[in-house]
């Protein structure tokens, strides 16, 4: 558990790095999805998993590749041009209360308990503490304006959400987000359709996922202008990293520990991530950490844990407890 968070939540560290040091937003895109399909195109033939067949599969993957990878690197990485690496964990963190949203808004959440409700509210509520767009403008690299680069980030977390909810109704056989499709969680069971709804294993329907998503990234490369980075080391390696540990072995322990450890641990995981992009942007880059976006962060992070909260299990009373319970009634 505590290496996926390290890579998970370094993720937005090394997108910052390779920003500096020259790579564009979008060819960090596509690099990051080459890479990450690379890993999982050889777990899937380690695992013995074959690529899915059929165009309304195809389709229905490259859907989810665009809305689940292609659009969010994107927005990510155009947001940390702006946004220090730290908080952009901590907007990340922000997908489960608009996944609640986004059921709220089409009926399709049918779990309507006050402290969902209350929860989601107290999420963006932690959102707008940590930009305080009520006072003085400043950097928002620093917590303070409400700028482009915080609309991207949101954006890149709004997206995952609609994934989500695409993926639950047309990729999964549980009617929920799939394990291995999350925003760089993945596959690890090696079982065949554990989950996914098409007939093929995780492991290769998240390849497909990722192959699809460097394609689409790939079509708007004429327009994305050229990178000076692909000369300097640095850069080179923050992608390399980015792609191969962050993306593509992210999506393989994320399976192995809900096949090991269950889902509820994979789920804590994501508490951690805006944790740590936070303390490796302030140590590794230096960005400034104050009481006000830690705050915000502990804000956001507790709404997060209300919208997640299951209904209390109902106890059945033993035999002689409802014998009791029944005489006492009036």
């Amino acid at each position: 558990m505590a290496v996926l968070a390290l890579l998970w939540g370094s993720g937005y560290l090394w997108t910052g790095l390779a920003l500096r040091h020259g790579l564009s937003p979008l060819h960090i895109t596509v690099a990051r999805a080459v890479l990450g399909a690379a890993v999982l195109l050889v777990l899937a033939r380690l695992a013995h998993q074959r690529l899915p067949r059929g165009a309304t599969t195809w389709r229905r993957i490259a859907v989810a590749a665009l809305l689940c990878n292609t659009l969010p690197f994107f927005l990510a990485a155009q947001g940390v041009r702006t946004v220090s690496t730290g908080l952009a964990g901590v907007l990340n963190a922000t997908t489960p209360l608009w996944s609640l949203l986004i059921g709220l808004a089409l009926g399709t959440e049918r779990d309507r308990r006050p402290v969902r409700l209350a929860g989601l509210l107290l999420g963006f509520a932690g959102v707008l503490l940590i930009f305080s767009p009520w006072r003085a403008p400043a950097s928002s690299a620093g917590g303070g304006s409400f700028g482009w680069g915080t609309l991207a980030l949101l954006g890149a977390a709004l997206s995952y959400a609609v994934a989500f909810a695409y993926m639950g109704r047309f990729l999964t056989t549980t009617g929920k987000e799939s394990p291995g499709n999350s925003p760089g969680g993945g596959p690890g069971s090696g079982s065949r359709d554990s989950g996914t709804g098409t007939g093929f294993g995780p492991l290769a329907v998240s390849a497909a996922q990722l192959s699809s998503a460097a394609g689409l990234g790939a079509l708007a490369l004429p327009a994305g202008g050229t990178s000076s980075g692909w000369t300097d080391p640095e850069a080179l390696v923050a992608v390399a990293i980015l792609g191969i540990l962050c993306t593509g072995v992210t999506f393989h322990l994320n399976y192995r520990l809900i096949a090991l450890e269950g889902p509820t641990a994979a789920a804590t995981v994501g508490y951690l991530l805006p944790v740590v992009s936070t303390v490796l942007g302030a140590l590794v880059l230096h960005e400034p950490l104050g009481m006000r976006t830690v705050a915000g962060m502990a804000v956001v992070l507790t709404g997060v844990h209300l919208t997640r909260r299951g209904p209390a299990p109902r106890v059945r009373p033993a035999v002689g407890d409802r014998k009791a319970t029944h005489l006492a009634k009036p």
